[in-house]
């Protein structure tokens, strides 16, 4: 036991020699939770925010952002806790496989779900009028489309893209994961909720397949300066709406990747998702 205990505190003492042998280690990228109180929605919304390793050290250094929303039933801290947001974007940068980012994880749910304007809850209008014009002003954000990207999965999926089809001139990327692109009408959430009833209403209201195959030419030409990244599983429920969005788009001649992975529509697959997101919206930021 006392052999065991001393090879015990050598290990501890070699441990801190290490340490102290590089008191400049840079630092590593982090992810907090912070608020905002919104006189749209009438309440305080949280959001995460991940600040790349560089952020405290370099005062004058801008960055561009990328909005990564969340699914139903979940909030900002999905993609930290069950993503694992922080790692996943260390370990790519720390690669070079993405340039440094500040990753915003806005807060669609809890006492409501949804990204869009309903009935006692304007989350959209809540997005562009307040939530992104106050952090682009609170932290060192580029603030332009070229430097702006947006993804999300699920519900959040559904809602990266149709802000990237409203706002083209907004997001030079937009990555669309496990994505609820539209339900037809009597789908989606059981509707005995009023609150799901209204995310039905306004998912069916925007139906991003409609949208892409009633696009005018200048709408085209408009949703051709986003670079579009449809991800979803084999065995996913929203596959076959996904396909049908990737379809409309080929159809309409607007570039879009497509990757069909094997995996549903769970949390395994979308943190591995990130693996592929972050150096796509990187690369998006640097054309």
């Amino acid at each position: 036991m006392l052999k065991k205990a001393g090879l015990f505190f050598i290990t501890l003492l070699l441990a801190g020699s290490t340490y102290a042998q590089f008191p400049g280690m840079p630092p590593q990228g982090k992810a907090s939770i912070d608020s905002i109180k919104s006189e749209v929605l009438n309440v305080y919304r949280q959001y995460s925010v991940y600040l790349p390793k560089s952020y405290s050290v370099d005062q004058e250094r801008t960055y561009p952002v990328l909005y990564l929303l969340h699914g139903v039933f979940d909030n900002n801290n999905g993609w930290i806790q069950r993503g694992h947001l922080q790692d996943v974007a260390n370990r790519i940068i720390d690669a070079d496989e993405a340039d440094e980012m500040i990753i915003i994880v806005p807060d669609a749910g809890r006492e409501w779900n949804g990204y869009f304007d309903m009935k006692g809850w304007s989350y959209e209008t809540f997005f562009f009028t307040e939530f992104l014009p106050a952090i682009e002003s609170k932290y060192r954000i580029i603030g332009d489309k070229q430097d702006r990207a947006i993804a999300g999965l699920s519900m959040g999926g559904g809602g990266t893209t149709v802000y990237a089809q409203k706002h083209p001139d907004m997001f030079s990327s937009a990555y669309a994961l496990s994505a609820l692109m539209g339900i037809e009408e009597g789908g989606g959430l059981p509707a005995q909720d009023e609150k799901f009833a209204e995310l039905n209403r306004t998912v069916i209201a925007n139906h991003c397949v409609r949208f892409i195959e009633n696009a005018d030419d200048a709408t085209k030409a408009n949703l051709k300066t986003v670079r579009w990244f449809v991800d979803c599983g084999d065995d996913d429920f929203l596959f076959d709406v996904n396909i049908s969005f990737y379809q409309a788009m080929r159809k309409a001649q607007i570039p879009c990747q497509l990757r069909v992975r094997d995996g549903g529509h769970e949390w395994e697959y979308w943190h591995s998702a990130l693996y592929n997101i972050l150096p796509f919206v990187s690369k998006g930021f640097n054309e």
